[in-house]
C-alpha cells in the first residue's frame, strides 16, 4: 500500500524518455467480424474497470481525415482491439460506453469520444479522464507517456502512432501498442487511488 506522495509535478521529455518501457503481457483479441462483437463485449461487462483508447489513420494531407480506426477496451489480463474500420459501432459497444456501472479510464476522453461519435451518437457513462484527475494529486503533465512516466516510473512508447491503423493486418507491434495504451490507464488509475491526493496549491 502507497503512504506517501512522490510524484513529480512535471517531467521533461528526456527525463520520461530514459525510462524503462511498459508493455501490456496479457492477451490481445482483435474484433474484425460482427459475429465476435457480442461476446467480447459481454467478457468486457464483468469488469468494474476497464482502459479505454482509440486510434486512427495519421492524414498527411491538409483537410483530410479519417474516421477512428480502432476502438481498445481493455481489463487487467485481456484487450480487444475493435477494427472499427471493418465492423460496426454496434449496440453491444454503445451498450459499454453507456453504463455507468462499468468505469471506463483513459486520457483525453472528450476527444476519443468526439471522435467516435462521428460514427453513431451515443450517451457515454462511466468514464474517468486521467488528465482532469492528475492534478489531484499534484501531477500537471496531460499525456498519458508522461503520466504513465511520473506515476508508475515506466514509459509508453509512441513509436506505432502515425502507422496506418486501416491496415490489411494489424502488426504485432502495432497490436501490442494499442493494446498497451489502453491497459496502462488501468495501472495509472489504481496507482494513483493507492497514492494521498496532494492539490495543486492555488
Amino acid at each position: 500500500m502507497t503512504t506517501v506522495n512522490n510524484f513529480t509535478d512535471k517531467i521533461s521529455n528526456e527525463e520520461a524518455a530514459a525510462l524503462p518501457a511498459i508493455e501490456f503481457g496479457g492477451e490481445i483479441r482483435i474484433v474484425d467480424h460482427e459475429r465476435d462483437i457480442a461476446e467480447a463485449c459481454k467478457a468486457l461487462a464483468s469488469e468494474p474497470v476497464i482502459g479505454f483508447d482509440t486510434e486512427t489513420r495519421p492524414s498527411f494531407r491538409p483537410g483530410v481525415t479519417f474516421r477512428v480506426s480502432l476502438l481498445q477496451l481493455s481489463t487487467p489480463t485481456v484487450c480487444f482491439l475493435f477494427r472499427l474500420n471493418r465492423i460496426p459501432l454496434g449496440r453491444p459497444i454503445l451498450r459499454l460506453l453507456e453504463d455507468p456501472k462499468i468505469r471506463k479510464i483513459g486520457a483525453d476522453v472528450a476527444g476519443d469520444l468526439r471522435s467516435l461519435r462521428q460514427i453513431r451518437h451515443f450517451r457515454d457513462a462511466g468514464f474517468v479522464d486521467l488528465q482532469a484527475i492528475a492534478p489531484q494529486w499534484g501531477i500537471e503533465e496531460k499525456s498519458l507517456r508522461k503520466l504513465s512516466a511520473i506515476v508508475l516510473g515506466q514509459r509508453v512508447s509512441k513509436a506505432q502512432r502515425l502507422s496506418n491503423w486501416e491496415a490489411a493486418t494489424l502488426t504485432d507491434k502495432q497490436q501490442l501498442y494499442a493494446a498497451t495504451d489502453a491497459w496502462v490507464c488501468i495501472r495509472i488509475y489504481e496507482r494513483l487511488l493507492r497514492t494521498p491526493q496532494k492539490p495543486l496549491r492555488p
